[in-house]
């Protein structure tokens, strides 16, 4: 990685944690003694990152003053939506503005929350992108053990064969993987990217089927959380002094 930079995606509404997300952004909630989005800025800073991209919408002021007092590393641009762009829209939309530079970059969502393991997972990222190599791939996710995730995580969402390549699951299939929230994309992903709101998902579909997408199964602590619930378990796991790896 050349630029070092990174994207958190903090503008969603939060619906399904609510009634938390009601006068608060999610990323805003607190787990372990800090908000998640610190948790994440923590470890970005970690791994070297320098410039990191954080968009906003729900409660959006309440989040701009909260990022106002942190120190860099990294250095911090708001972006501020005022009409929501999806996930793969607001990435679009920053590198668009050339804010996420011209190589590889992370975007993390900001309800993610996940405790490294031997190595740290961005690290590990880094190491499968710089392995196949630029242009051979556009983008590595970081999936999590469906069996081993805290929370309710559905059919799940991929299959990954022994060469780290994703398959979507069938309608009536259930995927022994989830995806974790952080990936490392490369600008060439949104060549041909719609304008305006779209998912992610279209591009890692487009870069499934042209063979230019990765997974790594992360090997520490992930949690899934998407309701009040959700929360209070990953709180209460990390209250009893649990911080080791997923069984």
């Amino acid at each position: 990685m050349t630029d070092r930079r990174a994207m958190i995606l903090a503008a969603g509404l939060g619906t399904r944690m609510r009634p938390l997300t009601e006068t608060l952004p999610k990323p805003l909630l607190s787990l372990c003694g800090a908000p998640l989005i610190d948790h994440i800025l923590s470890r970005l800073s970690a791994f070297g990152i320098e410039e990191a991209v954080v968009n906003a919408h729900w409660q959006a002021e309440k989040l701009i003053a909260h990022l106002a007092a942190w120190e860099p590393p990294p250095r911090l641009q708001i972006r501020h939506e005022p009409e929501l762009l999806d996930t793969g829209g607001a990435v679009a939309a920053a590198l668009a503005e050339g804010r996420l530079g011209a190589g590889p970059f992370f975007v993390i969502n900001g309800d993610t929350f996940w405790t490294d393991g031997p190595r740290p997972a961005l690290a590990r990222l880094a190491e499968v992108f710089d392995r196949e190599g630029e242009g051979a791939v556009d983008g590595v996710l970081l999936c999590h053990r469906t069996v081993h995730v805290r929370g309710e995580v559905g059919r799940g969402d991929f299959f990954i064969d022994p060469w780290g390549r994703p398959r979507r699951r069938g309608e009536r299939e259930i995927a022994p993987f989830v995806f974790a929230g952080v990936q490392l994309l490369s600008p060439a992903l949104f060549a041909e990217a719609p304008a305006g709101a779209f998912s992610m998902n279209l591009l890692w579909d487009r870069a499934i089927a042209r063979g230019r997408l990765r997974a790594l199964v992360h090997d520490g602590l992930w949690f899934h959380l998407s309701t009040p619930a959700d929360l209070k378990r990953a709180e209460e796991i990390f209250q009893f002094g649990y911080t080791g790896e997923s069984r």
